[in-house]
């Protein structure tokens, strides 16, 4: 396997150079390679040894957050290093600073393998959900280096659970324990003879619990939602998503909108604002005036949308007429129906949502429009739906508290 798999990294490396050319994402990994070493040999204090945290991107650092925090906090003399494959989550968070180090994460070379965890000496290696890496797994594991995976979750499509995965299932042999969302991925990976499996839930829910102690007071918003109306807070929305529920909020004067689109720049800004026939105001020209005279509150600036949902009884979730949804437990966390569009097939909480009766899937503008009617006109359905989703969210938390305790021995709190 490992002639084969380094012709295959060695030609994503190429293909990544190449579209660097045109591409402003593969760009920033090109040169964000280029500087790793450079950085390392100045960030790193030599003799020190290092947990690492490896995240794909930002949705995986979030869900690894709540383990770095907490370690930091109860042994604030211990040194961390993030890395980071997708130039997404670096961007955001290459100045994290319960991380003494961030870095992108170098190619699975063997050669940089070898000079990097020369360089981070680390005492424990923990990557988040999915990342199997397999220069950096096997040497990590000759080197007798701790190595967990957090938050994961398997499914039988995986190449680990074909007949011809053979060599990818040894990459599984290399870590000393898999932290696993649910049962179904233990039973899967028992299948095939993985058994330092501990089913402990996703971490992702202690991170949303965090999010919501801190979330912001915003006056304006307040305001806003003052007269009484009912307030649908749609996050992280596409144009696809909009066409619904705009054409909703249209011809429901009852109803209140806040709108957190996932692009926030001019030209989405002012399709949005052209679809819209009640008054509307951006949040970052709104005075206290203005708020009073709107219907529906555009949210131009990032950071605000995890404080919003609470301010709503409604919340749709963008992103299920695309690639697949975005984040629902932020929302849900609130005691809020969630509703979102029909690419939610890889989100397990989505899932388990809809089958607790806290959220529902939409495939078209009418079947939005009937559930929504009921939501709003049935006080007593609202009530539960919302209190499902919130139930979910606290019933799932706790996976940190396993994790901390089972590697390094100490609690969250």
């Amino acid at each position: 396997m490992s002639e084969i798999y380094n012709f295959g990294i060695n030609c994503y490396w190429q293909l990544i150079r190449l579209a660097a050319l045109k591409n402003t994402k593969a760009r920033k990994l090109k040169e964000g390679q280029k500087t790793i070493f450079d950085y390392l040999d100045k960030a790193i204090v030599h003799g020190e040894k290092y947990v690492w945290f490896h995240a794909s991107s930002l949705g995986e650092f979030e869900q690894g957050r709540p383990l770095i925090e907490a370690l930091k906090r109860q042994r604030p003399e211990q040194k961390i290093i993030v890395t980071f494959f997708s130039p997404s989550g670096y961007e955001v968070r290459k100045n994290y600073n319960c991380a003494d180090a961030v870095c992108y994460l170098p190619f699975d070379k063997p050669n940089l393998v070898k000079r990097f965890l020369d360089k981070i000496n680390p005492s424990a290696a923990i990557f988040i959900k999915y990342e199997f890496w397999a220069n950096y797994l096997k040497e990590l594991h000759i080197r007798r280096i701790p190595t967990y995976i957090v938050s994961a979750i398997f499914r039988e499509n995986q190449l680990f659970f074909k007949p011809f995965g053979k060599n990818y299932r040894k990459l599984l042999t290399y870590f000393d324990r898999l932290y696993v969302q649910d049962e179904n991925s233990k039973s899967l990976l028992s299948s095939i003879g993985i058994d330092k499996v501990t089913v402990c839930g996703d971490t992702r829910f202690d991170r949303v619990l965090d999010i919501a102690g801190q979330a912001k007071i915003l006056p304006l918003v307040e305001q806003f939602i003052q007269n009484g109306k009912q307030v649908l807070v749609a996050g992280s929305s596409w144009p696809k998503d909009e066409n619904i529920f705009i054409d909703y909020f249209n011809r429901h004067p009852e109803l209140k909108l806040i709108i957190a689109p996932h692009v926030i720049n001019e030209e989405h800004l002012k399709d949005i604002e052209s679809k819209l026939n009640r008054p509307h105001v951006r949040y970052t020209k709104a005075s206290p005036e203005h708020i009073s005279q709107a219907d529906c509150l555009i949210i131009d600036c990032f950071g605000l949308l995890s404080s919003i949902y609470k301010y709503g009884q409604i919340a749709y979730i963008g992103g299920g007429f695309g690639v697949g949804i975005h984040n629902v437990t932020e929302a849900a966390l609130y005691g809020m129906p969630v509703i979102f569009g029909p690419n939610y097939r890889k989100f397990k909480e989505a899932h388990d949502l809809i089958a607790c009766k806290g959220a529902f899937s939409i495939t078209n503008a009418k079947e939005f429009e009937a559930i929504t009617d009921k939501l709003l006109s049935d006080t007593d359905f609202l009530r539960l739906t919302g209190e499902s989703s919130r139930k979910y969210i606290y019933g799932n938390s706790g996976a940190s508290d396993v994790i901390l305790k089972d590697i390094f021995g100490i609690e969250r709190s």
